[in-house]
């Protein structure tokens, strides 16, 4: 159960990230506040999915919101990991632009 979890949190932060859920705001023209929001979002898949398997509501609802806060730092997390690669790749290769000044 706790693999299951910890996926959800971790497809729920990523649909974020990777911006799929501002693609589909944009083709529906309809902001999506709760799923936008990766905490929100996590928290209440977490608690669907926990209530659907039969846990308790009080470790259900605790499971949730410690998947709500975990969430935030996978957010922050999935950001640097962005910014590190964003750098590795612009040493590794060189922007055209710089390419054309040395020449």
């Amino acid at each position: 159960m706790m693999a299951s979890i910890l996926m959800i949190v971790f497809a729920c932060v990523a649909i974020n990230h990777l911006g799929l859920v501002a693609t589909i705001e944009g083709v529906i023209k309809r902001r999506l506040p709760v799923i936008d929001c990766p905490k929100c979002l996590s928290c209440w898949m977490v608690l669907a999915y926990q209530l659907l398997v039969g846990t308790a509501i009080i470790p259900a609802l605790a499971s949730a919101l410690l998947s709500a806060w975990a969430a935030t730092w996978l957010h922050l997390m999935m950001g640097f990991i962005d910014q590190l690669y964003q750098k590795l790749y612009e040493q590794i290769y060189p922007t055209a632009d710089s390419a054309d000044a040395d020449t």
